[in-house]
């Protein structure tokens, strides 16, 4: 098997590797899945190094529980699950301290579609970015990761009005930031 490049093996053969315990395999899944991962982590971290931390504790993660791992579902998609639910606990132990919120929700409703039409994918990463963090959270969550606000609300521990109440916030920001003059 040393020879391939990780992207040459499949999962299954990755799995069983790993679950006998063949560091070989085990190197090969990291390396299959390391950069994806990184990448994603980076979404929920300020700096390289907490995302290395949260990219290493998944992995961690991965390697542990890969014998509960449903055959029948995309292993990358499970990892990417443990990568984020690794990154909402360093982002709990981090901010344990609560913000001050405010109530956006009778805020008018606006097509995200409109608020990012003239704006360079970089410059509203940059704008996302600077957000406070817990706006900045549960618009990453919902927009890029797909959850539902009741998810948002459990992984966070917030209420599900709160969830909702900090996508408005964050949605009113990033007006602000992108056209300051219809805020």
């Amino acid at each position: 098997m040393s020879e391939k490049l990780p992207h040459s093996y499949t999962d299954e053969e990755l799995i069983k590797g790993t679950l006998n315990k063949d560091r070989h395999c085990q190197e090969m899944l990291y390396r299959k899945y390391a950069d994806g991962m990184f990448s994603v982590a980076c979404n929920y971290s300020d700096n390289d190094d907490e995302t290395a931390d949260i990219l290493q504790e998944g992995f961690i993660k991965v390697f542990r529980k890969l014998d509960t791992h449903d055959s029948s579902k995309s292993l990358g998609g499970w990892i990417r699950r443990i990568v984020v639910n690794t990154a909402l606990e360093h982002y709990k132990k981090k901010k344990r301290h609560l913000e001050v919120l405010e109530d956006y929700s009778n805020e008018e409703k606006t097509n995200q579609e409109e608020l990012f039409e003239n704006v360079e994918s970089v410059e509203v990463i940059k704008y996302v970015n600077n957000l406070p963090s817990k706006a900045q959270m549960v618009l990453k969550l919902y927009t890029i990761e797909g959850y539902a606000h009741q998810e948002i609300a459990t992984a966070l521990n917030i209420s599900v009005g709160t969830s909702k109440s900090q996508l408005s916030r964050a949605k009113h920001l990033l007006r602000g930031m992108i056209n300051p003059s219809n805020v």
